[in-house]
Formats: structure tokens, C-alpha cells, sequence
């Protein structure tokens, strides 16, 4: 797993020692930069279910203001560490160990940019959704992404976010709410 574009581009990351942990592929990342382009510069980017913190990192890497990176498990989250400071952006960032999606209110600041990989058994996106509302973390602007399984099948609304975009990529999906 490496960095795709920014100032860390080329850093090699630690990954998962096994493989409870799925990270969102190059493919998937790189695609999913290439159409938020200019809109990561100064964002405030929630990663959860962040893993490795590939996504979070490379979003840091491309101008993103600050990045919180929230999981629930807490080996998850020392490799996120390791891999920030790695890639020198653990100033930039913050670490969350929170039950998700049911602590998500336990966050205080919203966000312009939020990515959401559950893992793809745990069919929780819809309520990730509902929570991200209810929780008050999104900026009037904000967009969410959600990546599942290509089986997976998410309402066009939930709350006040309706979906605007989904692209595939293989056994992936990115889901764009805004």
C-alpha cells in the first residue's frame, strides 16, 4: 500500500498484520482523488473505520487541513499512528477510538469531507448516514462517501443527504451523499 499523490506520495504504508482489516485499494483511492480534485485543499476529512489510514493519509498528503481518523478497534489505530507519523502528517491529525456508528455524536467539530469503509459484513452504511445527520458533522457543503460491497444496495435519501453519485470498482462502491 503506498500514497498515491501529495506531498507523501511514493511512502510505502505498514499494513494490517491480518486480514480482518480490508483496505480500500490504490485503484479505489486513486479514483476517488481524482474526482474530489480541489475540493480536499483546506478540508476538514473524517476517515471511519479508518484501518491502515490510507485514505485519511492520502487525503492529509493532497492539502486537506486536518484529517480524524476513527475506529473501533484499537490495534487499528496504532497502525493509523505508525503510519502518520511515517508519512510526517501526524500533526495534522487526530485519533478517535469511538463504537461506530452509535458514538459518532461523541465528535464535536463538522466536517467538509467524509469517507466511511465499513466493513463490508457489518451492513451499517445507512445508518452511518443517519448518524453523520443526527450528529450535527456535516458543513453545509459537506460531501460523504461510503464504500461497500457491490451487492450492497443504499437508499438514494437518507435524512437530509441524498446521494448524487455511485461509481464501481470491481467488488467496491463508492457512494456520493451530499
Amino acid at each position: 500500500m503506498r500514497i498515491i499523490g501529495g506531498t507523501a506520495r511514493g511512502r510505502r504504508l505498514f499494513s494490517p498484520p491480518d486480514r480482518k482489516t480490508r483496505p480500500t485499494s490504490g485503484r479505489v483511492r486513486e479514483s476517488l482523488f481524482n474526482i474530489l480534485g480541489e475540493r480536499i485543499k483546506g478540508a476538514r476529512f473524517l476517515d471511519l473505520f479508518c484501518g491502515a489510514g490510507a485514505v485519511g493519509i492520502e487525503a492529509l498528503s493532497r492539502g486537506a487541513l486536518h484529517a480524524t481518523f476513527v475506529d473501533q478497534q484499537m490495534d487499528t489505530l496504532e497502525l493509523a499512528r505508525r503510519n502518520l507519523l511515517h508519512c510526517d502528517l501526524n500533526r495534522q491529525a487526530d485519533l478517535q477510538r469511538l463504537k461506530l456508528p452509535d458514538h459518532l455524536n461523541r465528535l464535536a467539530v463538522p466536517y467538509h469531507i467524509i469517507f466511511a469503509d465499513p466493513p463490508y459484513d457489518l451492513s451499517c452504511q445507512e445508518r452511518v448516514l443517519a448518524r453523520l445527520c443526527q450528529a450535527r458533522l456535516l458543513c453545509p457543503d459537506a460531501l460523504v462517501i461510503v464504500e461497500s460491497g457491490r451487492k450492497v444496495t443504499l437508499p438514494d435519501e437518507v435524512e437530509l443527504l441524498s446521494k448524487k453519485d455511485m461509481r464501481r470498482y470491481g467488488d467496491s462502491v463508492l457512494h456520493f451523499y451530499s
